[in-house]
């Protein structure tokens, strides 16, 4: 991986005082073995979420972690990016312990960090306007709390096929939905609402529970594996 260190996530406290870890991932393109770029319009928009997350887990123990893939494409069956984050995922636990991880991708990303969720660190996944093919495998997602958000207006990532990886995914876990109406993509309309729901999410699979609110009542209905809900739209 590229750009920021586990060391540089967290500074100078001690691995000891570190209670949790958020892994925040960029998307990509289909095909390429061009390396990423911190100045990629896909990495830079992830910036704001890193730092809502990290605002929502100050004075936790909790810290994000805002990396780069080694390089911009998927590449069919490398599957780069999961490869990546298998990789720092064993990378966290050798340096922080067996801290819980919570995952969160956008697009590529999304596609990324619900292939990684197998990993024993990992307890919650977020996929952002994930890029969810049909025939993606859901069994590693057993046992993790899953959140799903895409929004209405995508033209890049289809909708459909994210609410039917998540019907196959609550045959093995609990999947939370959310649909957000009048926005796009990359997240720019409504980014507030996007931030704050990706926040919510890791704050309460980190930290201490807060007062609830709307933002957290969005994916915090009751589910349990095999029972599908349609999402919920705001």
């Amino acid at each position: 991986m590229a750009g920021e260190t586990l060391l540089s996530a967290h500074g100078r406290r001690p691995a000891a005082e570190i209670t949790g870890l958020v892994i925040v991932t960029h998307g990509g393109t289909s095909e390429s073995t061009v390396p990423t770029s911190g100045w990629q319009g896909s990495v830079l928009r992830m910036v704001p979420v890193a730092r809502a997350i990290s605002r929502s887990l100050d004075g936790t123990g909790a810290v994000v972690w805002r990396p780069r893939f080694t390089v911009r494409g998927w590449n069919g069956a490398a599957a780069s990016p999961a490869a990546d984050l298998a990789a720092m995922l064993d990378e966290a636990k050798a340096a922080l312990g067996p801290v819980p991880v919570v995952l969160v991708g956008h697009s590529m990303g999304g596609r990324a960090v619900l292939r990684a969720a197998g990993h024993p660190l990992v307890t919650a996944v977020a996929g952002l306007a994930p890029w969810l093919p049909d025939g993606e495998p859901v069994s590693q997602l057993a046992g993790r709390r899953v959140l799903l958000v895409h929004g209405r207006g995508d033209r890049i990532t289809s909708t459909a096929e994210t609410w039917a990886y998540a019907g196959r995914a609550a045959e093995v876990t609990t999947v939370a939905t959310v649909e957000i109406a009048g926005t796009e993509h990359a997240m720019l309309r409504r980014a507030r609402l996007w931030h704050q729901l990706t926040a919510a999410f890791a704050r309460q699979e980190l930290a201490p529970p807060g007062p609830a609110g709307p933002v957290t009542a969005a994916f915090a209905r009751p589910a349990r594996p095999g029972v599908v809900s349609s999402p919920l739209r705001i």
